[in-house]
């Protein structure tokens, strides 16, 4: 279906230079941003497998485990899961989070089933 316009465009509604370019740099700052969270996500969903398999969690359970020892460590998401991650390789874990793994671990693994 055409549709004809009759008239011309309100000159409000073209977008100035100015706003175009300020689209164009919110969304190259999204842009990055998306792209630094790409980056991030594959060692957070790593060392939630981790704590799924050697704590015997559920993924829901694994991720508070993980998010809350960042919170109380004061390590950020991204480098607590690379040192998860990094400990899980070497059969040990830094004495940073040890303890607050542990502390958050539930004491009851919930598995479907009774598994």
């Amino acid at each position: 279906m055409q549709v004809k316009v009759q008239g011309r465009i309100p000159q409000s509604s073209v977008p100035q230079a100015g706003q175009v370019a300020d689209t164009v740099a919110a969304l190259q700052h999204q842009v990055a941003r998306l792209q630094q969270a790409l980056l991030s996500h594959a060692p957070i969903d790593q060392a939630t497998g981790i704590l799924i398999a050697l704590g015997r969690l559920m993924p829901e359970e694994a991720w508070d485990v993980l998010r809350e020892t960042s919170m109380n460590t004061n390590i950020k998401l991204r480098e607590l899961a690379e040192l998860v991650i990094t400990g899980a390789r070497a059969g040990s874990f830094d004495d940073r989070i040890t303890g607050a793994l542990v502390a958050r671990m539930p004491h009851t693994p919930r598995r479907p089933g009774g598994v």
